[in-house]
């Protein structure tokens, strides 16, 4: 990877710049990114799905948050990298303790939003270190092997899985441009375009997304860009005569037009590329910053998508349950190695109707590599399940009528009391949060506490979030919701999905997490004097009853397991025969307050 390091440095030597910076987003932030935009991964070896790069022509770093820290650690280059958190150290500082005055950086505008180039400006400034948008990225002109484009046919997303058509979305969200005297809001988050136009495609990794962008008009007349071979005539006429068609290449110059004789603009700093708002601001348009309305509406899943998500994890639950079943058995009689649970349990899930895919990289962590919080085998990490360890897999599936993901730490041979000790508080604090009753308006950041104080009353934690939103057939990991500890500007509403998954980590021994799906509802119990939600839990897999110690759950906690294991039988059971139900009676047996 040095080799790489050294022909970046060359062209920023030609184009006369001391720095660049190196993101792992593409063109529209995907968090899995196509083969041809992983410039990061290229330069650095490193296959997480958030980080960023710096580089100058003596020093480079890697940012990654909590999540990444070990793995980066283990897929980089440590003599030539140094590894840094995206949340505590700022990237301006260490420009500013690398370059001198005068100094040049330059940036690719359609990977970085506007808010993070202008507050790097405002930082370099104070040295006089010059941060540059580039026409073209240096790191392309030295990438010989960059994948072409790998385009796929753009699918209709039928109202019996949507729910709602793609003109009353345009319609509703048009009114609020007209009332706003907006004349159109620009997209280029792949997940809002298919939400909108009720579109679906394979151009993402584990996401059935489109390379596209789109203006939506206050007419409701909405223009997609995208390739035109991507598109058949049976999705033209299911679009219809509102939404016009052009090439992906063609947007930049669309942008420049949109804003002539300074009409308003809606646009999502946080969504959108600096380059877009260049690209508007040269065409004279008067850029109104805002969210994209997209992203909240389509978090509140409707009706159709929360019974479609409900049959999805049963589906899903089904094929958890064969892997688990089959994993206790094979690990006493055949090799399991995490490549080969990995591709049992795809197996398992590739049987199940309207399945299309992973959501996301199996996560089959053995042991130690259970300790790697998002940990991905390859055929140079394998290694054996067996013996006495912790077993870790976080996997996922995309259907037709939803999205899951699911984790579940299972104990191969014997566990240690430490070991059922961390279980049992990670679990409590899971069982805290799937309970938990809170008024209307609160965010996820007032919950993500109650993960985690059984972990804190001994002096633990765990570097990652609590939840994440989960898209209806789109992202594994969807905004605005959270529960986070930084989740504090979206109040949980009704029709969100979100997960549950409090984690503990012991370096370089074990790593334990279990997580489920949950869908925000409102309470109706009875006497609230405030207006409350609650969750209602869409995941249905046994959780490992004989890593639990029993003695440390309250006999709340204890009855919130067993009418769980309950309602898995309930759910489960009738796709399953022989020694498979009998696995499952056995796993889901109630356990008993000590």
């Amino acid at each position: 990877m040095y080799n790489r390091l050294l022909a970046l440095r060359q062209q920023l030597r030609k184009a006369e710049l001391q720095g660049f910076l190196v993101p792992h987003e593409d063109e529209h932030q995907c968090e899995y990114t196509p083969a041809r935009a992983n410039r990061l991964e290229w330069l650095t070896d490193f296959t997480g799905s958030a980080g960023l790069g710096v580089v100058t022509l003596a020093r480079a770093a890697l940012y990654v948050d909590g999540r990444y820290t070990l793995q980066a650690r283990t897929q980089l280059d440590l003599k030539h990298y140094e590894i840094l958190s995206l949340h505590e150290d700022k990237v301006e500082d260490w420009f500013l303790s690398t370059l001198k005055q005068g100094d040049r950086v330059g940036y690719d505008p359609w990977l970085h939003t506007q808010g993070f180039i202008e507050q790097m400006k405002r930082h370099l400034a104070t040295r006089q270190i010059e941060l540059l948008p580039l026409e073209t990225n240096p790191l392309d002109a030295v990438w010989d092997d960059r994948p072409a484009p790998d385009l796929h046919p753009v699918k209709p997303h039928k109202i019996e899985f949507s729910g709602e058509e793609s003109q009353d979305k345009r319609a509703r969200i048009a009114a609020q441009l007209q009332a706003d005297g907006v004349e159109a809001l620009v997209i280029s988050s792949l997940d809002s375009i298919a939400w909108l136009l009720n579109l679906r495609g394979n151009d993402v990794a584990n996401s059935p997304l489109i390379l596209s962008n789109v203006i939506l008009q206050k007419s409701g007349r909405a223009i997609f860009f995208v390739d035109p071979g991507q598109v058949s005539d049976d999705v033209r006429d299911f679009l219809g005569p509102k939404v016009t068609i052009k090439p992906y290449d063609q947007f930049a110059e669309a942008l420049r037009k949109l804003g002539a004789g300074g009409v308003k603009i809606l646009v999502d700093p946080r969504k959108s590329h600096a380059a877009i708002l260049d690209l508007l601001h040269q065409g004279g348009a008067d850029i109104q910053e805002g969210d994209d309305p997209c992203q909240r509406l389509k978090a509140c899943k409707n009706d159709v998508e929360l019974a479609g998500m409900r049959q999805a994890h049963i589906r899903d639950g089904v094929a958890l349950c064969k892997f688990l079943c089959w994993l206790g058995q094979a690990v006493a009689t055949e090799e399991v190695t995490e490549l080969s649970a990995v591709e049992k349990l795809e197996d398992f899930r590739r049987a199940q109707r309207f399945y299309q895919g992973p959501s996301f990289d199996t996560i089959s962590g053995a042991g130690a590599h259970g300790a790697i919080i998002h940990y991905r085998v390859s055929e140079q990490t394998n290694r054996p399940i067996g013996g006495d360890m912790l077993y870790l897999v976080d996997s996922g599936g995309q259907y037709l009528d939803g999205t899951t993901d699911v984790t579940r730490t299972i104990a191969i041979g014997q566990s240690t009391e430490e070991q059922r000790d961390r279980f049992t508080r990670v679990l409590k604090g899971h069982i805290s949060v799937a309970r938990a009753r809170f008024p209307v308006g609160r965010s996820g950041a007032h919950l993500d506490t109650l993960a985690r104080r059984s972990l804190w009353d001994v002096g633990l934690d765990y570097d990652h979030g609590t939840g994440h939103g989960v898209g209806c057939y789109l992202g594994v990991h969807e905004g605005p919701q959270s529960i986070s500890q930084r989740g504090f500007e979206v109040a949980l509403e009704p029709g969100m999905v979100l997960s549950n998954e409090p984690g503990f980590y012991k370096p370089g021994e074990y790593g334990i997490r279990i997580e489920n799906l949950m869908a925000v509802q409102p309470s109706h119990f009875e006497d609230e004097e405030r207006s409350m939600n609650i969750f209602e839990t869409l995941t249905f897999v046994p959780i490992d009853t004989g890593l639990i110690n029993a003695h440390m759950m309250t006999s709340t906690e204890i009855t919130w397991l067993n009418i769980y294991h309950a309602q898995v039988r309930e759910k489960i059971a009738p796709f399953l025969e022989g020694k498979e139900l009998a696995w499952l009676h056995r796993a889901t047996q109630s356990i008993m307050a000590m």
